[in-house]
């Protein structure tokens, strides 16, 4: 259940820089990272790493997200390394406990036989054995009625509540599914994201987007805060994972051959905005603070034809060409979003609060944005080294993300 004591992580798929990610996560009202690891001998130092640097912030949590699809997980060893793992992070202070026990979770392994006879006898194996008793809230792609079945579940984490996986907007409906299908002593942990794009040839053969229009990070929160009795836990997907273009921590440290579509694209300016999300799931109040304005964009048409080897990206037409603002006001007011001398729309606001406007894209322009009152600007948004151009020389469905300071 939804409370001031609720967890809200993200996901933490890379090595950055410990101390400052740790740092601003908290300062923007994050509890934890989850560690996400894959297969490989570099993971032991990376875990290691991430939990001495968490030290320095002890209120900050970490925990450990297992990436099932590079794990192997057909053999009794497979799952002693898990629970090795598990175990030796289990009293570190910046562990986090969930439900009276430390939390893990992963990514996939709906299908770990760990060398028993099926998937539940398997992770039981790994999470109930000497004494260890583990909170198992894991990222199976299962049916939403599925989750009550296996014993070894304290929860569902269904990755895709954070997208709509269609050329229309999401609703609670996906989340509410897999909550009826839980049982009493289960807990749910919802999926948020701000973004979705990857742009990979040979040899991941990944390119493709999740519609993320309507201001999905805004909406996808107020959902959460909308049925936060229903909710125990909460992750964004993603702090670092520059590869899928949903990232919301610095660029900073090695990335995954992402260059061409992340460089120039920091995501940073959606994390305030985020923060005032997070403080009103974990109270159920929405806050009063600063005027803000927020907006962001793809950088060319959908429709761009783009001399890319790549090609155009699966999905590409579940998006459309707007740039997109969400204006925090203490009083009612009106936002004003240009792009270009003759692209201007200005819309009205009664109440203050939370504001959502958008403009559609039809030309080469420079993004503005303002909070205005009687014709006189409030708060002015002119971000700098970001433009939407008719004519791209390659596709890159990412996000330019800016804030008023």
């Amino acid at each position: 259940m939804a409370s001031t004591n609720s967890h809200l992580a993200t996901n933490v798929s890379r090595d950055g820089d410990g101390c400052l990610d740790i740092a601003l996560a908290a300062s923007s009202g994050l509890d934890a990272f989850a560690l996400n690891i894959g297969y490989g001998g570099w993971y032991p130092n990376s875990v290691a790493a991430a939990y001495t640097a968490a030290l320095q912030y002890p209120n900050f949590k970490l925990f450990i997200s297992f990436d099932m699809t590079s794990i192997p997980c057909s053999s009794p060893e497979d799952a002693n390394a898990i629970y090795e793992l598990i175990a030796k992070y289990k009293a570190h202070p910046n562990q986090l406990y969930y439900k009276g026990a430390p939390l893990a979770s992963t990514f996939g392994g709906e299908h770990c036989y760990f060398g028993t006879g099926s998937v539940n006898q398997g992770w039981t194996s790994v999470m109930r054995r000497d004494g260890l008793r583990v909170t198992f809230i894991p990222s199976f792609f299962i049916p939403p009625a599925a989750s009550k079945d296996y014993s070894v579940l304290d929860g569902i984490f269904p990755w895709n509540s954070a997208w709509p996986l269609g050329p229309a907007d999401g609703s609670f409906d996906y989340d509410k599914a897999f909550i009826s299908g839980m049982r009493s002593d289960q807990s749910y942990m919802a999926g948020v994201s701000p973004w979705f794009f990857t742009h990979y040839g040979f040899p991941y053969n990944k390119n493709f987007i999740f519609r993320a229009d309507d201001w999905l990070l805004a909406t996808r929160m107020e959902q959460l805060v909308e049925n936060r009795n229903e909710i125990g836990l909460a992750e964004v997907i993603t702090w670092n994972d520059y590869g899928e273009s949903h990232y919301i921590g610095p660029i900073h440290g090695d990335q995954p051959s992402s260059e061409q579509w992340v460089n120039g694209f920091d995501h940073q300016a959606w994390l305030p905005l985020l923060s005032y999300y997070i403080t009103a799931f974990k109270t159920g109040a929405y806050p009063i603070g600063k005027e803000r304005i927020f907006l962001w964009m793809r950088p060319h048409p959908t429709a761009a034809s783009a001399p890319d080897p790549l090609g155009r990206p699966a999905n590409a037409d579940w998006t459309e060409d707007f740039l997109w603002a969400v204006a925090l006001l203490d009083a009612p007011g009106d936002i004003t979003l240009s792009c270009g001398p003759s692209n201007e729309a200005t819309t009205s606001f009664t109440t203050p609060g939370v504001q959502k406007a958008k403009l559609l894209l039809k030309a080469d322009c420079q993004p503005h944005a303002a909070i205005t009152r009687g014709g006189a600007p409030v708060v002015v948004l002119n971000p700098e080294g970001v433009s939407f151009k008719m004519q791209p020389a390659s596709y890159n469905f990412n996000a330019y993300v800016a804030a008023s300071l």
